[in-house]
């Protein structure tokens, strides 16, 4: 099959082990499924791939990809949850990632093919395209998780969006506001912050303003360029949800102000099944859907990681293989050779 991987990882140039060629068909175990990919969006955990962050040597060659959405052998539209397998009598699926990930225990999702058990296949909803459907599980799920379960925000609640543009950040923005949440934003250009104001958003500011005042919570996954800002900008009592550090992981703890003020910091990562399904609801009901800025097809993987590693996205973006369009999606077709422009 064809499919986009990393050759070794490399810190220091990343993108110069990207390969779009062909790897063994994924081995399906029994009882599992094979799945035929139509969209895989990309995200910064294939940076971190790249990188070799997380990741020995010895599991290079690797496909990249964390998400995807296709269709099972019956025509089923599928997403792929990132788990494996729930241990018996955990209600929180979360606390089993990463050691137990899709991702990371089997071969990405930036190819022709995967294998999943089904209790790792989510459904799709109708309404939604091959593409938006590929944002659902990295980017809408957390970000739900982090507004609804991890924060508690309620309508008239306020939040803090540190980050206008990315694919987090819009789906932060956009299910926030269509929750009744009021929604602040800060971002580092005025296309961003006007990005962030058609999605919903009451406020945009600039990185580091002060606020008109403190808010319910912050989510936060930036790190240490805006840590700062975050403790300063989130009430006494309030929460702070950590949910990256694309700037850095070392930020100044200011634990006195954490004390004082009793903030409430918690981390946050991907989420349930449970909560896939009120998701949806919500989406369903509000009819908010994923932000995609461009697709492309897998053969320009590295021009698109280059984009994500620059910040150069509005939403997400997506990777097919060339004939999809649509559900129905098409032939496909291209020689292997090796990603860019």
């Amino acid at each position: 099959m064809k499919a986009v991987f990393a050759t070794a990882p490399d810190p220091d140039d990343p993108l110069s082990t990207v390969v779009v060629g062909h790897r063994p068909d994924p081995e399906v175990p029994l009882g599992w499924v094979r799945v035929e990919v139509r969209a895989a969006s990309l995200n910064h955990k294939d940076l971190w791939t790249l990188r070799g962050v997380g990741i020995n040597r010895d599991q290079y060659p690797r496909i990249l990809g964390c998400e995807a959405a296709g269709e099972r052998p019956d025509g089923t539209r599928v997403v792929l949850y990132p788990l494996l397998d729930s241990p018996p009598g955990m209600s929180d699926e979360t606390l089993a990632m990463p050691a137990a990930q899709l991702v990371g225990a089997r071969p990405g999702t930036l190819a022709e093919y995967v294998a999943a058990p089904p209790e790792s296949l989510l459904p799709v909803p109708d309404h939604l395209s091959w593409e938006e459907a590929a944002c659902l599980v990295c980017t809408w799920l957390p970000a739900y998780r982090m507004l609804f379960t991890k924060a508690a925000l309620r309508p008239g609640d306020t939040v803090l969006v540190q980050g206008a543009a990315g694919g987090l950040s819009t789906a932060l923005i956009s299910l926030a506001s269509a929750s009744g949440v009021r929604t602040w934003v800060t971002g580092r250009s005025s296309d961003k912050r006007a990005l962030a104001r058609r999605l919903g958003a009451s406020a945009v500011y600039e990185p580091g303003a002060e606020l008109p005042e403190p808010v319910d919570a912050v989510i936060d996954s930036v790190g240490r360029e805006t840590w700062t800002h975050t403790l300063r900008s989130v009430r006494h009592g309030g929460t702070v949800v950590v949910a990256g550090a694309t700037t850095g992981d070392v930020p100044p703890a200011r634990l006195h102000r954490i004390y004082f003020h009793q903030i409430n910091v918690v981390g946050s990562f991907s989420g349930t099944r449970e909560e896939y399904g009120r998701m949806l609801t919500l989406m369903g009901t509000t009819g908010i859907r994923p932000l995609v800025d461009d697709v492309l097809p897998a053969q320009e993987a590295r021009a698109a990681l280059k984009r994500l590693a620059d910040g150069d996205v509005r939403g997400n973006l997506v990777l097919t293989w060339p004939g999809d369009t649509g559900p129905a999606g098409g032939p496909k077709a291209f020689p292997s050779e090796r990603s860019g422009r």
